[in-house]
């Protein structure tokens, strides 16, 4: 990578040390969970640095034409509305053409201004080198055509300033935003999203729109685990920060199509699918450290001093329910199954000694986010000690159905077991969360790691 770049920053200089002597850029200096979110100081813009709080990326690949005016028009409207100092990179992706003239003398002429040089193609690897580079505490990019209107720039990086949000995205397919663009391009893009709302639960609304942001120590995290290098890169960015738990803003913006755009759809679109199965399946195994990603409650100091207050029950309450119709349809299966060659009592002890083991797994796994072996074994145990409860309950409203009947049908004793299924879930579930899977258990600990 060569770099040439113009050291001055623009109007107004960007953050230095903070009061308390520690640096408030943005950057993470450990390991472990990310920190509190915090405001950029807006007192830092009277002192002299040469710091950007914000860098502007401009990938570019043999865009010799429309390199020169994108450059001007961005510095221009950085110059007159944004109140920080900035920067704007141009990352050249390997261009045959006359781009790396354009890209030094703009550099040599522009306050501001930064060329890099990168040897070899792809928005993604362009993406992540300047950014793992950079300075600023907030990082962006755009692309060079400049079809996202630039008065959302400002709206997209605030949040990210103020400390609200940790990732900031443009939105074409937002309810505000106003789009020109072929009716080939919309369907396509529309159905690229609805694949990964389907098959990654995606809670964002566009994942190609060149236009988003990044705080600079999250960008530091999630770099590393993002594997693309291409055009999926944004894609996989945006997944894994929304899995990790952190926060995505969306800005509807007008756009307009760059009728001489270069992407090849097809190809484009073949390696985005290959991307989705990669992470897809890289999340279903828990292969990715997304525990990294987990920031402290809040930025007011009462919220890191709660101790004793369980936290995330929504989100287990959700888990477990899920873990339990599955469960409960692979017991009532497994009951019906034994059903034919043994008696109702055995039956059900066999169903729901199988049924329970797997249960355990699963809400180990997919309620509480225990990952590994450490613990396994004992998790198991007390499994069992909640599944002996369960049959107790099950196998009473078994024995006081016969006491009461005699000779119960098939479906009254399905009728019947479902019925004490439902109470010995809700105690199932007190357990699990206050005694097998207690909080220290959970993903604050070591067993998650």
């Amino acid at each position: 990578m060569t770099t040439t770049d113009s050291l001055r920053s623009g109007p107004g200089p960007g953050p230095g040390p903070g009061a308390d002597g520690r640096s408030t850029s943005g950057r993470s200096t450990s390991g472990g969970h990310l920190p509190v979110r915090e405001h950029l100081p807006a007192g830092s813009a009277a002192a002299p640095s040469a710091v950007p709080v914000l860098d502007v990326v401009v990938p570019v690949y043999n865009e010799e034409k429309d390199l020169r005016p994108c450059v001007l028009r961005l510095h221009d409207h950085l110059s007159r509305t944004f109140p920080y100092a900035f920067r704007i990179t141009v990352a050249d992706n390997a261009s045959t053409d006359a781009t790396p003239a354009v890209a030094a003398r703009l550099a040599a002429e522009l306050r501001g201004v930064r060329y890099v040089r990168l040897e070899a193609k792809g928005r993604g690897r362009a993406l992540r080198t300047v950014w793992s580079d950079s300075d600023a505490p907030v990082l962006a990019y755009m692309d060079v055509d400049l079809s996202t209107d630039l008065n959302a720039l400002l709206p997209l990086v605030a949040p990210l300033i103020s400390g609200h949000s940790d990732l900031a995205i443009g939105s074409r397919l937002a309810r505000s935003a106003r789009v020109v663009r072929g009716s080939k391009r919309e369907f396509i893009s529309r159905a690229y999203n609805l694949i990964l709302r389907s098959s990654l639960a995606a809670g964002f609304s566009d994942a190609q729109c060149g236009f988003k942001a990044i705080r600079s120590e999250v960008a530091e995290r999630l770099l590393p685990m993002v594997e693309d290098s291409g055009w999926f890169f944004d894609t996989e960015l945006l997944v894994l920060a929304e899995r990790g738990g952190l926060r995505i803003h969306e800005v509807p913006v007008d756009w307009i199509d760059d009728p001489d755009s270069t992407v090849h759809i097809v190809r484009t679109a073949t390696e985005d699918l290959k991307g989705v199965w990669r992470v897809g399946r890289a999340l279903a195994v828990g292969a990715l450290p997304l525990d990294r990603l987990a920031r402290p409650f809040g930025d007011d100091p009462r919220d890191r001093a709660l101790t004793g207050v369980e936290r995330g029950l929504a989100r287990q309450l959700v888990g477990f329910c899920v873990v339990g119709v599955l469960s409960t349809l692979f017991y009532l299966a497994l009951y019906s199954l034994f059903r034919l060659g043994v008696g109702p009592q055995l039956a059900n002890g066999g169903a729901l000694l199988v049924s329970a083991v797997a249960n355990t797994a699963a809400n180990r796994r997919l309620t509480f986010g225990v990952r590994g072996w450490r613990g396994a074994v004992r998790h198991q145990a007390q499994g069992l000690v909640v599944f002996a409860i369960g049959l107790a309950l099950t196998s009473g409203s078994l024995a006081a159905l016969g006491a009461a009947t005699g000779s119960p049908s098939h479906s009254t004793e399905l009728a019947v077991l479902i019925t004490a299924n439902l109470a010995a879930t809700v105690l199932r579930f007190l357990l699990l969360r206050a005694w097998v899977f207690p909080a220290r258990a959970c993903p604050d600990s070591e067993d998650l790691r």
